[in-house]
């Protein structure tokens, strides 16, 4: 967008030495921008999977006595715990086993 109002500037307003000027450090602001932004972008390795969940916090939807239903980010999931837990506690995903969810309450 700078790059855009630079040129525009260059061609209608500015005179040549300094339309010059203008694009260049338009075109320098840019390429640092982009540099920016990919460097950014890469920071992290995409998360997928349901390995994902393990220390992520949940909701309980049915109660663990010792087995229920708890809520992860949208999805209902099967999970069992060692202590019973009533509807509504938040929970912590410890591990998973097949499609159950071991957790712990908070």
């Amino acid at each position: 967008m700078i790059l855009l109002v630079a040129i525009g500037l260059a061609v209608f307003v500015l005179e040549p030495p300094w339309s010059y000027a203008v694009v260049g450090a338009a075109v320098a602001v840019e390429v640092v921008e982009i540099v920016v932004f990919v460097r950014w972008s890469q920071r992290r390795r995409v998360q997928m999977g349901a390995e994902t969940l393990v220390g992520a916090t949940a909701v309980v939807v049915e109660p663990l006595r010792p087995e229920g239903v708890v809520r992860v980010v949208g999805e209902l999931w099967r999970a069992r715990a060692a202590a019973e837990v009533e509807a509504g506690e938040r929970v912590r995903i410890v591990a998973l086993d097949g499609l159950v969810l071991d957790v712990e309450p908070l």
